[in-house]
């Protein structure tokens, strides 16, 4: 994707969508070391993310992400607001109130009540949303708990860890495909580019290190007390069809104050950059244009005045 932000002349945008792409890779993550002592978490990763561009000379940028990018995107626009021109992510999970559990379970037996009928599925049937995740996140409560167990077994095996990474490309690019013999996996990517993302976690023996990172985020009480604080930056938020969850657009508000675009996108899953990277790109586009026509407009009447 990130020739199509670099050089979007090539990739259907136009000169004035040019960006500058800094694209760090978490500590731990194979393409930069782990770190050396406990604690490490997305605080930790948004802080670091911050000073780096605030050493290659960007007073003030835009962040993305899905995944641990996401989470690390919105708290790096909670910590540096004056530096975040906006946010943009497309794993989007909000933080609820009160009000808003209320609202979810009022609308198990009224969903037309609380949700519009298009984004019905993002929350209902409940019962599918439970079974979803006692099927599917084992792998999250092993990697939060004791991710040395797993991580040094997968350091240990190569074919092990291919079957560990790989049954994530399949049933998190869309969940219909664990019934195929082959889990859909050549379905949007290439053996190539798969073994190529086994590779990177097998030659840096970054396993153990990658899993380490979800025990360390959900038992910082640092990165609690951040996420209490809302999101007050211009916020960008893309849902991708067959993401593993996504927050209804009217069940945002509690976390994100200033959403400017949320974008509902008939197509892809979890890996949206990998594996629809145009669409991806144009969302970001279409997100960045907008925003920048916002200080514009705000910038022009503060002269006026």
């Amino acid at each position: 994707m990130i020739p199509m932000l670099t050089d979007p002349t090539q990739h259907g945008g136009s000169e004035n969508d040019v960006f500058e792409v800094i694209c760090p890779s978490i500590p731990g993550y194979g393409w930069s070391e782990a770190p050396h002592k406990q604690g490490f978490d997305g605080y930790d990763a948004a802080r670091i993310f911050t000073k780096l561009m605030e050493a290659l000379g960007h007073e003030t940028f835009y962040v993305q992400g899905g995944d641990w990018g996401s989470l690390i995107a919105t708290i790096t626009a909670r910590m540096k607001p004056s530096a975040v021109r906006g946010v943009h992510i497309n794993m989007v999970s909000a933080r609820q109130t009160v009000w808003e559990v209320f609202k979810m379970v009022v609308g198990a037996a009224f969903p037309s009540l609380v949700v519009k009928e298009a984004d019905q599925w993002k929350l209902y049937p409940i019962g599918d949303r439970i079974t979803w995740v006692l099927k599917e996140t084992g792998y999250f409560h092993i990697q939060a708990t004791k991710p040395d167990t797993v991580g040094f077994g997968l350091n240990d095996s190569p074919v092990g860890l291919a079957a560990y990474i790989l049954e994530k490309f399949s049933t998190w690019t869309n969940y219909e495909y664990i019934n195929l013999p082959d889990g859909g996996l050549t379905k949007h990517f290439t053996m190539d580019e798969l073994l190529t993302n086994v590779m990177i976690y097998w030659w840096t023996s970054s396993a153990p290190s990658s899993m380490r990172f979800y025990k360390e985020y959900f038992s910082s009480d640092e990165v609690s007390a951040w996420m209490q604080i809302p999101v007050k930056v211009p916020a960008g938020l893309a849902c991708f069809r067959h993401e593993l969850g996504c927050t209804p657009e009217n069940f945002v508000g509690p976390e994100f104050h200033n959403v400017v675009q949320y974008s509902d996108i008939p197509k892809g899953g979890h890996f949206a950059a990998f594996e629809e990277p145009a669409l991806l790109a144009d969302d970001i586009r279409k997100f960045v244009r907008k925003v920048e026509a916002s200080y514009e407009e705000a910038r022009i009447e503060n002269t006026e005045n």
